[in-house]
């Protein structure tokens, strides 16, 4: 779990207009939340606050105004659809040894049976809880040699140690699906197509 120390400034200015200024600076305005503590109104930077969003729950270690140090993670991320540049994001206040509920990805590795199957994502992250400072980066599940109509449910998936799924055990991460099914799908189209013009 990697930490991140970014410095961020307190700000007393709301509404579109300040947001824009704050933005045009290549900064973000950010919340923090958390702990029954009042909402605290921030001002990142925008080009370090982008590098560490790209791990996903990285621990954010703030210093605000030099005076206070907080540790956070990202819970909500807005983006211009358009650009992609960062508009807002809202922290939530976390503090070492603390459980947390998060999402982490879920990575597949291995070939498929032979068949040209499909492997579908039913979930591409895995909710669990985890210490604060120990979330992992991601879980990673072997689908080798998985035949069609194979799935692997959040209990055959191995989580690292003090990591407990926040899912019930059941639930389908991924799944094998049928090549023909989709193929029989096609010709069915097409037989519909072939009729309609007749």
């Amino acid at each position: 779990m990697s930490e991140v120390k970014i410095s961020a400034e307190s700000r007393t200015e709301f509404g579109k207009g300040a947001a824009r200024r704050i933005r045009r600076d290549n900064k973000v305005p950010g919340v923090l939340y958390g702990h029954g503590s009042d909402p605290l109104h921030l001002t990142l930077p925008g080009h370090e606050l982008l590098l560490a969003l790209r791990t996903p729950n990285v621990l954010i270690a703030l210093d605000i105004d030099g005076k206070t140090n907080e540790l956070a993670i990202p819970k909500a991320v807005q983006r211009d659809p358009l650009k992609g540049f960062l508009e807002h994001v809202d922290l939530q206040l976390v503090k070492r040894g603390e459980t947390v509920t998060v999402e982490i990805p879920v990575q597949a590795e291995g070939e498929l049976a032979p068949g040209g199957n499909l492997l579908e994502h039913v979930l591409n992250a895995l909710p669990v809880e985890a210490e604060a400072t120990h979330i992992p980066e991601s879980v990673t599940v072997s689908v080798e040699g998985l035949e069609a109509g194979a799935s692997i449910l959040a209990k055959d998936i191995e989580l690292p140690k003090g990591t407990k799924l926040a899912v019930e055990d059941d639930t389908v991460v991924l799944q094998v699906l049928a090549a023909q099914a989709e193929e029989a799908a096609e010709g069915a189209e097409a037989e519909g197509e072939e009729v309609a013009e007749a």
